[in-house]
């Protein structure tokens, strides 16, 4: 294989790039923060909207939603990447025990998961002889191949971190325009504008999301384009629907 080769790969994979590799990492945890940051946010306004409240009312509704949303979906993230670990620990030690007190049970799974695979006779027993030499490397393997577990390597702070972050930076667009307006009154088309600009953040994140799911990338814009103005259009005429009611 060619040095070029390896440089292409190198710079696909982010390896001689540390911080673009590291994003990549929570590059999935920014994308869906920011589809919930973006699509209850403008849910509200939308729902706000409808409901013909003051713009006033739209801000305190929408800030209030950014940032308790936000904060819950960033705990959920937390607490779940942190199970997940907690989980792989527990498991690990477990495989531990197992090895130091039942040896020749443990051997024998390993035989019989490679034995799986295909291979056989003295191969076979210098697999196992190999795997089972190293304690660490046995449990490993053990991991992976019968309880088929893998560690997180994301810390479950900078989940949480990454997702409340997504969750504002793009939850906050919708709003832009009512701030503005709020500082600087003009007779703009608020809810029109707060439109447009939430339309091109679901693009930028239904990309972004294509990218993370390698999945064609018009798709899935669209797609997250159409779930996010269904959501509002529900919101909407919900809120215009409770005004006729109670109003």
């Amino acid at each position: 294989m060619s040095a070029s080769h390896h440089a292409h790969e190198d710079r696909i994979h982010g390896s001689r790039f540390p911080l673009i590799n590291r994003f990549q990492e929570y590059l999935g945890e920014f994308v869906y923060g920011g589809i919930d940051g973006s699509v209850t946010t403008f849910a509200v306004v939308a729902g706000a909207t409808g409901g013909n409240l003051d713009s006033k009312v739209v801000i305190i509704l929408g800030f209030a939603n950014l940032l308790a949303d936000g904060f819950a979906m960033s705990v959920g993230s937390y607490l779940s990447t942190k199970s997940e670990k907690e989980n792989y620990d527990k498991h690990k030690k477990i495989e531990y025990w197992e090895v130091d007190h039942l040896p020749q049970k443990e051997r024998e799974e390993i035989r019989e998961i490679y034995q799986a695979k295909g291979f056989e006779g003295e191969l076979l027993e210098k697999v196992v002889d190999t795997i089972t030499a190293d304690k660490d490397r046995w449990v490993d393997v053990m991991m992976k191949e019968e309880l088929e577990m893998s560690e997180e390597s994301k810390s479950p702070a900078a989940m949480g971190g990454v997702t409340f972050g997504s969750f504002l930076l793009w939850g906050l667009v919708p709003l832009l325009i009512y701030v503005v307006d709020y500082f600087s009154p003009h007779d703009w088309p608020l809810f029109t504008i707060s439109s447009v600009l939430t339309g091109i953040v679901f693009a930028i994140i239904g990309g972004l999301k294509a990218v993370v799911n390698q999945t064609k990338l018009l798709r899935s814009i669209l797609e997250t384009l159409f779930l996010g103005a269904a959501a509002a259009a529900v919101s909407y005429y919900v809120g215009d629907l409770l005004e006729k009611m109670f109003v």
